[in-house]
């Protein structure tokens, strides 16, 4: 069989566009639309994921600022920034970088997060909107897979999606967008997880396969359907004798045993992870949007 390859990079910057038409719409009206990054400690791969987000504000022309608070920040300290954030008019949405350090309570900084301003969608009425199907936003990795489905022409009403791994990020939200009524929706949603019993016998009845379960090269022939969609959200890094670095990025799912099984599939890299930061930017600007109509309406 052959496949499509679902490029996500193509599908970014397709978005990526559309985007940088509604920022340049606020600008346009004298609205500058701002992103701001809270950043604690100094480890490598928040300081990277937090570069390539900056970088990709100042791309599209949109206002970034990153706070920057020592690793032995107090949680009420961080409370405070975070306050006087949702307090700042000239700022509309605030990204606070996790993981956190093991003394401050996750769930207790993100509960502070302005609603409006969340544009990572973890604040706790965000995902109320989400589940009840009347979102402001969407948590981006999520966004990001129904986006391409959506650009691919991938029919997903009527459809048996499974999702592989129930985590907050990714498998829960996906599974409770994909069941909304609506494009890139109305399907049939299966989540399996490390609790479940005879997992391949239900992966294998997916139309759509989501795997983002964090287990490297964990999906293979047997437990794709002839035919399927397959949707990687992994990125494992694995021992590679062959690579000058001496590793490879892989996903969760095994390319190799799996591609002559599927209609079409998901790379990594460039698959899903080009398009987790380009809802994140979509999400900023509507945070954006929303503070401009909330503004004009006063």
């Amino acid at each position: 069989m052959t496949y499509e390859l679902i490029n996500g990079n193509n599908i970014a910057a397709e978005l990526y566009g559309e985007i940088k038409e509604r920022i340049n719409a606020l600008k346009s009206k004298g609205f500058s639309p701002c992103l701001a990054f809270v950043l604690l400690g100094n480890d490598p791969a928040s300081e990277v994921y937090v570069r390539m987000k900056d970088k990709k504000c100042a791309e599209l022309g949109m206002g970034s600022i990153t706070f920057r608070l020592p690793y032995d920040t107090t949680e009420e300290q961080l409370l405070r920034k975070i306050r006087e954030i949702n307090a700042d008019k000239n700022i509309q949405g605030m990204l606070v970088q996790l993981p956190l350090p093991e003394h401050i309570n996750e769930n207790r900084i993100i509960d502070a997060i302005d609603p409006m301003k969340d544009v990572d969608c973890f604040h706790p009425q965000n995902v109320g909107r989400m589940l009840i199907g009347n979102p402001i936003f969407l948590p981006a990795t999520p966004a990001g897979i129904q986006q391409m489905l959506i650009r691919s022409n991938i029919e997903t009403a009527g459809k048996h999606v499974v999702i592989v791994g129930r985590s907050n990020i990714v498998g829960k939200p996906l599974a409770a967008m994909l069941m909304q009524r609506g494009k890139g929706a109305d399907s049939t949603v299966s989540v399996v997880h490390s609790m479940t019993g005879r997992l391949s016998d239900i992966t294998s009845q997916a139309d759509i396969l989501v795997a983002a379960v964090g287990k490297p090269l964990f999906i293979k022939a047997d437990m794709v359907k002839e035919g399927a969609v397959v949707i990687d959200v992994g990125t494992n890094e694995i021992p590679d004798p062959t690579s000058p670095k001496g590793k490879k990025l892989v996903g969760d799912v095994d390319m190799e045993s799996v591609k002559d099984k599927v209609s079409a599939i998901t790379p990594v890299p460039g698959g899903v992870g080009p398009m987790t930061i380009c809802m994140l930017m979509s999400n900023a600007v509507t945070a954006a949007e929303y503070a401009f109509n909330n503004q004009a309406q006063k």
